[in-house]
């Protein structure tokens, strides 16, 4: 009984680690054009991913050379072509943002 309680234990507290938020700085971009990842922080690339994700594109994070897809994407609209500084959980390639800072 005891080794079941501490097998639980340790499974839970696994699970959770997994769930604790990270932070990710990056350029809010789309799914479009962040795919030149070296020009993320351009002017140019501001205005194209502002007009992409105005005209319904998704938008995405690009840390580096990493493209992070955004699981609530709608936090992310007003950020468009700017770099930011975001909260929230990894699953695989994407994140669910809990807090977006400037």
């Amino acid at each position: 009984m005891k080794k079941l309680v501490a097998v639980s234990i340790l499974s839970l507290s696994l699970l959770s680690a997994s769930a604790l938020a990270e932070t990710f700085k990056g350029v809010v971009s789309d799914t479009m054009c962040s795919k030149n990842t070296a020009k993320a922080s351009s002017p140019d690339h501001a205005a194209c991913a502002q007009s992409c994700i105005k005209g319904g594109d998704k938008p995405v994070l690009v840390v580096g050379s990493k493209i992070y897809k955004i699981a609530n994407p709608d936090k992310l609209v007003a950020f468009a072509g700017k770099t930011v500084t975001v909260d929230g959980s990894l699953a695989g390639t994407t994140i669910t943002v809990t807090s977006v800072k400037p």
